[in-house]
């Protein structure tokens, strides 16, 4: 398994941008207003991801004398990487949907009268896509085993 690339990330986030804006374009004058902390959600996995990484980073620091990681742990640590992994995604899917609707509602704030809520509500939402974003990368790093290399030039010479 590959640790998260910020290009896949960016790719991802900019496609959900897109699609959310042209959604928007399409049926915001039709929709509800947006409840202030829909987004809120978000920190509450980020930050359970962020002690989550703390706690594995202790861990895996502390090694046993042979200077292997538990097998237990490394199990651990591997389910928690696919845990950060889908929640970057999230993060970054849930980033450029609030980026798209801050992006649509600030210049029809005054079209719509929703759309002044929805501005202070996507603002929330972005923040907490960051924080979610964020804890998730955090984590990742902290799964990583102290001997991983982090440069690509090594990960290119074991794809040979």
């Amino acid at each position: 398994m590959r640790f998260t690339r910020a290009r896949d990330l960016l790719a991802v986030g900019l496609g959900s941008l897109l699609v959310v804006y042209l959604l928007l374009t399409l049926f915001y004058s039709s929709l509800p207003r947006l409840p202030t902390f829909a987004g809120a959600t978000l920190v509450l996995i980020g930050a359970v991801e962020a002690v989550l990484g703390f706690s594995i980073r202790v861990r895996v620091r502390e090694r046993d004398r042979r200077g292997a990681v538990p097998r237990e742990l490394a199990l651990f640590a591997a389910r928690a990487v696919a845990l950060a992994k889908a929640s970057s995604l999230l993060g970054v899917i849930m980033l450029g949907a609030w980026l798209a609707v801050l992006l649509y509602v600030s210049p029809h704030r005054g079209d719509f009268d929703a759309a002044a809520g929805d501005q202070v509500t996507s603002l929330i939402g972005v923040a907490c896509a960051v924080l979610l974003a964020a804890a998730a990368l955090w984590l990742e790093h902290c799964c990583r085993a102290p001997e991983d290399p982090d440069s690509d030039e090594d990960r290119n010479n074991h794809d040979d």
